[in-house]
Order: structure tokens, then sequence, then C-alpha cells
């Protein structure tokens, strides 16, 4: 299963951005919508997430966007054409 995801960055809260060994990063969590999918497909909502002790104070992430599950397509084996050699009287070696 493959989930894609669309965040706005516009609505990051770059205080919550943070620096790790290898770069610049911002934790998220995806939340399974309530009622399903939407209108548009998506099953999921991504928020950004918020230390232990804002969400106990009852502050949540901003919302930040959303995602769908996309099925992967199943590898189908290539179907190979064998069809006898051409022959030719015309060759270059003997």
């Amino acid at each position: 299963m493959i989930i894609k995801v669309k965040i706005d960055c516009k609505k990051i809260d770059k205080t919550k951005l943070f620096h790790g060994e290898k770069g610049v990063y911002l934790d998220i969590t995806l939340l399974e919508n309530k009622d399903g999918k939407d209108q548009y497909g998506n099953n999921f909502m991504v928020v950004q997430d918020v230390p232990k002790a804002d969400r106990e104070a009852g502050i949540k992430g901003a919302i930040l966007g959303n995602g769908k599950t996309l099925e992967a397509k199943s590898a189908q084996p290539a179907q190979i054409k064998h069809s006898a050699p051409e022959t030719s009287d015309d060759v270059p070696f003997n």
C-alpha cells in the first residue's frame, strides 16, 4: 500500500522544526478520517505534532493537509514472445 500525502507548507509552525544529523525535520502524524474517505478520496488528515506538554494542555497541532491510500499495481510478469530465429543464406561467417 502507498499513502500519498499533500501538505500546505504555509501552515507549518516553523518553530517546531528541529535539526537532526542529516537535515531539518518536522514531525507529523496521519490521522485516519473518522467518516472514511472524503469527497476527494482522502483517507487521512495530516497534523503537525506538538510536544507532550502542549497536548496535555489541550493544544492541537495545525492541520497541514491530507492523504490517501493508493493500491500498488500488482506486478504482472512480462509476456515474452518466442519466435524462431530468422534464417538467411547470407551468413557473413562460416
